[in-house]
């Protein structure tokens, strides 16, 4: 899991691609990543959100996971389709990404709305300005939030990101790198969810939140590593057609 460190509590319904992944557990529903609505009956996140024999369900329009607000739609997910070849013990190698079919179909509205994907290839410069979403931890072992937070995190480009002083080669060019200041960054409970580009106007998700590092979520020169979304449009097109 992963969570928003150094963030600040996003407008209500500001992103409302985002949902709530949640499985279940003695009765009742816990939220474990977050992700990004791409059709009415897909979901894309990270494949080690959903590697596990859970039932899970997602929550869209949704932004106080501790009240109902009139807004939210809960449906359940009913065929996860993983990476081929995602490995569970080898995050590093990427392919952290997975599709989520779901049961019935959200009704879009003004909480509840698509995500715009980038072109397959796009690359997005170094410093470009991004924002990380989600209900992850406030703090490296804190508590999740319980409303959605935002970040502003700069994309870190791949030849600093894969530099010695920073990831080294446990990054890959199919990742994105964003943040790094020591102070904001993903953290446990993000996982899965965006990384938010604003691009000819419109934000794009260019990231699914993968991983930080061991030493904690806001370390300095280990910026937040997402799987980076235009790596796989064609998979992510692939699937969609298949199914």
């Amino acid at each position: 899991m992963q969570r928003v460190v150094g963030g600040t509590e996003a407008s209500s319904h500001a992103w409302p691609s985002q949902i709530s992944l949640q499985y279940s557990s003695s009765g009742s529903w816990h939220h474990t990543c977050g992700g990004s609505l791409i059709k009415k009956n897909w979901v894309m996140t990270a494949a080690h959100c959903v590697d596990s024999n859970r039932s899970f369900r997602i929550v869209a329009g949704e932004h106080n996971l501790d009240s109902t607000e009139g807004t939210e739609q809960v449906i359940s997910v009913s065929k996860i389709i993983i990476h081929p070849s995602w490995n569970s013990n080898n995050v590093a190698a990427g392919y952290d990404i997975a599709l989520l079919r779901l049961s019935s179909s959200v009704t879009l509205n003004s909480y509840v709305q698509l995500a715009v994907l980038p072109s397959s290839g796009t690359i997005l410069s170094n410093d470009y300005p991004c924002y990380i979403t989600g209900w992850g931890l406030t703090r490296t072992n804190g508590q999740l939030s319980s409303v959605l937070l935002q970040a502003y995190l700069p994309v870190v480009d791949y030849q600093t990101c894969s530099s010695s002083s920073y990831w080294s080669s446990t990054v890959k060019n199919t990742m994105v790198c964003a943040g790094g200041d020591g102070v904001r960054a993903g953290c446990n409970g993000d996982s899965g969810g965006p990384l938010n580009c604003k691009v000819n106007g419109e934000y794009q998700v260019h990231g699914v939140t993968s991983f930080v590092s061991s030493l904690g979520c806001n370390v300095s020169r280990k910026p937040t590593v997402f799987t980076r979304v235009s790596a796989y449009i064609s998979w992510i097109d692939s699937v969609r057609r298949r199914q």
